[in-house]
């Protein structure tokens, strides 16, 4: 009898799994807190030189004087339609160009009292330093996929999740009082190094006790919270100006998920077996059990008789076949471009016109209906047309703004500010479908590892983001705003054409062994097995089926 066979029994989403999942949901809102403050703890106001001849210089004006001390004083850009942020004249009054760069700096107080990037003045020749602060972040994410998945299954989910969630606070907290660059990026990366080990760990607990029928729903509502925790963070954000205090509100919400996550979740009873401790793992099948009000067979109540998946998993069968290989390599370039585009368009907020707190609001609003859509489409549509045809929104989306951003004028930056959330309603979209068509596609000797460097390309495209969305510091003309999304809307396209090589997996017979995926999409003539069938042609005694990422409609 296989693991999923006992849960199946137990009830595949009953009372006892929508509460422990609902609790393990609830690390979606820390997550997304830390993973995206830098929106706004890095964010750059419009600043100028400081007066060297006024001490108490300040961005607004204070009067009539100081207006015409300051157009004295500062050149004035006629490109940006403001003054000069990184240079003064030499000599206040002189009608030549004679310019020094500035020494100091002052900041408008709209809408941020004040960010980590004014209190360290990391503008001008050290803006670059704004985008190696959010690329240490994602590394910080690469470092955490694979070490901490690792320590998960070595120590324990439970284990790793409450440690994670103190580890991020620890960092996150700190970050509030870092008074360095070394030392802000340093706590930074450690942020997400532990965000990444708490939401894997928590994302894992759930789908382990969570029937196979259900887990494309679990799969999916998880990010749902994740859009909570953004709507969360808009309001704090708003009703807080100052970074630091910012940081430390928001490093509250690891607190209270820690104590949750200690006292109410109980260790993965899949992970228990695997480690031979049958006693701890029957406690929690015999009260999920007894709250699901089910009495489980003879031969479920046997759990030294459960037969573990996973055991013979080999990275290199991956590279066995030319099919497999091209395979992979489509669904790893769709999660890299996926990750690059979400979090290239998240953390670029404050490039958009208008408010910045509206367009982060509106952001994550996209996001969430892009998660309702995937519940919604998901086997009506299939995976292959649902992927393909969100990363194609996406990046038709995001290469259209290079229209309005050059031609257009400036009371059309709305256009831009639609198109940049429909590229991110696409992409949030695709990131959500690849994931289910990811591990429908690998068989299952090799799932947990695909699924394992699948992690990688993404968290590899997370680091890239940063430094494709801030070129418009590198290039000061409209193309500099326009190329960051001309770069996420062409990977993109591409990205969503190459789904088309990928074979349907909804209602499909899905592989369990290498030769299985490479006949796996196959006409019924060719194919040498049954896995071209669908799901409700198969007959008793004929293929196999693999009930771990079973997709048929049940609920």
């Amino acid at each position: 009898m296989k693991f999923d066979d006992l849960i199946t029994e137990l009830g595949e989403f009953g009372p006892y799994q929508k509460r422990l999942y609902f609790i393990v949901c609830l690390v979606g809102i820390p997550a997304a807190l830390q993973t995206l403050a830098g929106v706004f703890i890095q964010a750059t106001p419009d600043h100028r030189c400081a007066l060297p001849t006024l001490p108490n210089d300040t961005y607004s004006s204070q009067g009539s004087w100081h207006d015409d001390l300051v157009n004295l004083s500062i050149p004035w850009d006629s490109d940006d339609d403001m003054y000069d942020e990184c240079h003064r004249k030499r000599h206040a009054g002189n009608l030549d160009n004679d310019t020094v760069s500035c020494d100091k700096w002052v900041y408008s107080k709209d809408p941020f009292k004040n960010t980590f990037v004014t209190d360290l003045d990391l503008v001008c020749d050290d803006k670059h330093m704004v985008t190696y602060a959010s690329m240490i972040l994602m590394g910080g994410m690469l470092g955490g996929s694979l070490l901490m998945g690792i320590l998960s299954d070595i120590f324990g989910r439970k284990k790793v999740l409450v440690l994670s969630t103190l580890g991020q606070f620890a960092a996150g907290f700190g970050t509030a009082w870092a008074d360095s660059y070394a030392l802000y990026v340093t706590l930074r990366f450690f942020v997400t190094f532990f965000g990444i080990g708490m939401f894997l760990s928590a994302f894992v607990i759930g789908m382990e006790l969570v029937g196979p029928s259900k887990r494309r729903i679990a799969g999916i509502v998880i990010e749902m919270f994740w859009c909570i925790g953004l709507f969360i963070e808009t309001g704090i954000a708003y009703g807080l100006r100052d970074w630091s205090h910012f940081q430390m509100t928001i490093s509250m919400f690891n607190i209270v998920a820690a104590v949750v996550f200690a006292v109410f979740i109980p260790e993965s009873a899949r992970w228990l077996l695997q480690k031979g401790k049958t006693e701890e793992a029957t406690k929690i099948i015999k009260k999920a059990a007894e709250v699901n009000g089910v009495i489980l067979s003879e031969k479920a109540r046997k759990l030294e008789d459960i037969e573990m998946e996973g055991e013979n998993e080999k990275l290199w069968h991956m590279l066995t076949h030319p099919v497999l290989l091209v395979r992979s390599l489509i669904v790893f370039f769709n999660w890299l471009v996926a990750s690059m585009v979400y979090y290239g368009l998240s953390l670029n907020a404050e490039a958009l016109s208008g408010d910045i707190y509206l367009n982060f609001f509106l952001l994550a609003l996209v996001e969430l209906a892009s998660y309702v859509v995937c519940l919604a489409f998901l086997d009506m549509a299939g995976r292959k047309f649902l992927q393909c045809s969100s990363m194609v929104l996406g990046g038709v989306a995001c290469v259209a703004t290079l229209f309005p951003v050059i031609y257009g004028g400036k009371g059309e930056e709305w256009i831009t500010l639609i198109l940049s959330l429909l590229g991110k309603f696409g992409a949030s979209a695709g990131f959500a479908v690849i994931y289910v068509y990811s591990a429908e596609l690998f068989p299952t000797v090799m799932r947990n590892s695909g699924m394992g460097l699948c992690s990688l390309c993404a968290r590899i495209g997370g680091i890239l983001a940063p430094y494709i969305a801030d070129l418009e510091d590198v290039i000061d003309n409209d193309w500099g705003t326009a190329l960051p999304l001309l770069i996420f809307g062409g990977l993109s396209l591409a990205a969503g054409f190459l789904v088309l090589f990928l074979p349907e997996t909804s209602n499909k017979i899905l592989p369990d062994t290498v030769e299985d995926a490479k006949n796996f999409g196959r006409s019924k003539k060719k194919a040498r097995n049954n896995y071209a069938l669908d799901s409700n042609e198969l007959s008793a005694g004929e293929g196999k089926d693999n009930p771990t990422f079973r997709m048929e409609k049940k609920f």
